[in-house]
């Protein structure tokens, strides 16, 4: 029987979006994943560090799936996490796997000594202090990221805020993650770029995506955008899978000296 919009709708606001886990997703919409792995890689970066920082870890799920694969693991292992949900989260998941978790205000400084952490990492950073990610490396030591790039599924943005200025599609750029990067002294040894098809194949799927990516249209509720909502699920019944494009960009840095 083919669910209604206010069933849709009512499923998708009544679900929890503690964490960075999409998995409520899985069948109702789809994402094409960059093509070279992150967390394959973070995994491999794992193996010989004696000591890792992930920055902004989310509900801790991407730094344990790393973890399981890397064997050996670095006897010294912290994350950032500045979301009371998110701490406890990442705080039960990371804990048995001997990392600590520190809730931190995601503003600088880093709550660790200078040189304290091989290999620092951070999948989709809100914001990336370069300066303080420079300062909690050891010489030699090596950021890994993979971020958010600019006009990231911006087919969804502008259908409910409309058309948006040129420097707000242009915020993010890989570009400016180098200058930053160079910036703080580091040197970039590697930076790929990638846009992504994302599909979402009902309105429970777009109301729970904007729900858990806050950012995406600030201030969104079914309330205030319910019109918006039911012309949107109309066209999907009738045209099929709404589809935007994920922006996604890998950038490696090390530190010389």
């Amino acid at each position: 029987m083919t669910r209604t919009f206010d069933d849709l709708v009512a499923e998708a606001e009544s679900v929890s979006v503690d964490g960075w886990d999409f998995s409520w997703l899985d069948g109702r919409a789809t994402e094409q994943r960059p093509s070279w792995g992150y967390q394959r890689m973070l995994g491999e970066r794992l193996r010989g560090v004696r000591s890792v920082l992930d920055i902004q870890t989310g509900g801790g799920e991407v730094l344990a799936g790393a973890l399981a694969g890397a064997g050996p693991l670095p006897p010294l292992m912290a994350a950032t996490e500045s979301w009371p949900p998110n701490v406890e989260r990442a705080t039960r998941l990371l804990h048995p796997l001997g990392a600590v978790v520190v809730a931190d205000a995601d503003e600088p400084p880093l709550p660790f000594g200078d040189g304290a952490f091989e290999l620092v990492v951070s999948r989709h950073p809100v914001t990336v202090w370069w300066d303080e990610i420079a300062r909690v490396l050891r010489p030699g030591g090596t950021y890994l990221s993979q971020q958010v790039g600019p006009s990231s599924v911006f087919e969804l943005v502008e259908y409910f805020l409309g058309p948006q200025p040129e420097e707000v599609r242009r915020a993010r750029h890989p570009d400016d993650a180098v200058a930053g990067a160079e910036g703080a002294g580091l040197v970039v040894t590697d930076l790929r770029s990638e846009r992504l098809r994302t599909e979402f194949h009902d309105i429970g799927a777009v109301v729970y995506f904007l729900r858990k990516v806050i950012w995406m249209v600030p201030g969104f509720t079914v309330g205030a955008h319910r019109d918006r909502l039911r012309e949107l699920h109309e066209r999907i019944e009738a045209e099929g899978p709404f589809v935007a494009h994920t922006a996604r960009f890998l950038i490696e840095a090390r530190k010389t000296g």
